[in-house]
């Protein structure tokens, strides 16, 4: 069985930015000191389980959290509510949301306060979804299908706008943007694409791939969209896929006839559990990787300006204790 490894695959920049901000203020705290993060960091399970083992404290609600306590929002974004929330409990709150989904947030606010309505193309219960809506929740109605144009309420046509999810399907968002320009032809987009380059890219790679393979494993865990969008994009294709968190997943009947292999992993799956299953493939399987070298996609972010402060002031804070 030859197997290959898609390429990109795995972290994409704003994931890493999370995962290491909350690894510094670990780093930077005092055995005694606590750090929370609201909502996982980033969906994966195994990035969480680390994270736990160091001491981070996971919360779904601001109300958990110690007043005066140190939180950091997830990669997802949170609405203008919980920052609220977080700053009347004295909170010092570090901002992890990824750039991206920052950017879909500034054009929310920009929109909203033209007056103009907003459809959100993406789904309801996502994280990053209701952090988006949070910002002009009177603004904003969400859009999750074709089906629901039907029930949209418009008031004026010419005041109306489309914003997506960063972690769509970008097969899916383009359905939906069709028939919401031929519902309303005079609907403007956002300046430029709110899909990120790490989706697009990672979905480019498995729709042109797959059809080559007999088989698509896709490393992720379960509520991680980009990664489902990974899985139903093979499937789509013709050549079945499974999603899975880690080598432990793994069933032998996958693999009865299989020739060709495709693996893949999201954008918050660590390369070391991509690493794992190609090992145990090549042990158990007869496996052979053909080509697998991980491509840089040369983007990085800047820490946010909340992360730096806190971690000079720890500084300060180290060097004015006593020896």
């Amino acid at each position: 069985m030859e197997i290959r490894l898609s390429n990109p695959r795995g972290f994409c920049a704003g994931v890493r930015m999370a995962i290491e901000i909350v690894d510094e203020i670990l780093d930077a705290m005092d055995s005694d000191e606590k750090l929370y993060v609201y909502h996982e960091i980033v969906h994966n399970f195994h990035v969480v389980e680390r994270l736990k083992a160091r001491g981070a404290i996971f919360v779904d609600s601001i109300s958990d959290i110690p007043e005066s306590s140190v939180v950091v929002f997830s990669a997802h974004g949170v609405s203008p509510e919980i920052k609220k929330q977080a700053e009347e409990r004295h909170l010092i709150a570090i901002d992890a949301t990824c750039p991206l989904v920052t950017k879909v947030h500034a054009e929310a606010i920009r929109y909203a306060k033209r007056g103009w309505q907003i459809i959100l193309i993406g789904h309801r219960d996502h994280q990053e979804v209701i952090g988006t809506q949070g910002e002009a929740p009177e603004s904003i109605q969400i859009l999750e299908s074709v089906e629901g144009i039907d029930d949209l309420h418009i008031i004026d046509p010419d005041a109306l706008v489309y914003l997506t999810q960063t972690t769509l399907s970008i097969d899916d968002a383009k359905v939906i943007i069709e028939a919401l320009k031929k519902a309303f032809p005079m609907i403007h987009s956002p300046p430029s694409d709110d899909i990120c380059y790490a989706t697009t890219n990672r979905q480019i790679a498995v729709r042109d791939e797959s059809p080559k393979a007999d088989l698509v494993l896709v490393v992720g865990s379960q509520n991680s969209s980009n990664s489902l969008r990974l899985t139903e994009i093979s499937k789509t294709a013709g050549t079945p896929a499974y999603l899975i968190d880690d080598v432990s997943r793994v069933q032998p009947e996958w693999f009865n006839g299989v020739e060709q292999l495709l693996i893949t992993a999201g954008a918050s799956a660590p390369e070391r559990l991509v690493s794992a299953i190609v090992e145990h493939l090549t042990v158990h399987y007869d496996g052979r990787l053909i080509d697998g070298a991980p491509v840089d996609e040369n983007m990085s972010f800047s820490m946010p300006t909340s992360h730096l402060h806190f971690l000079q002031n720890k500084d300060i804070t180290v060097e004015g204790k006593s020896k």
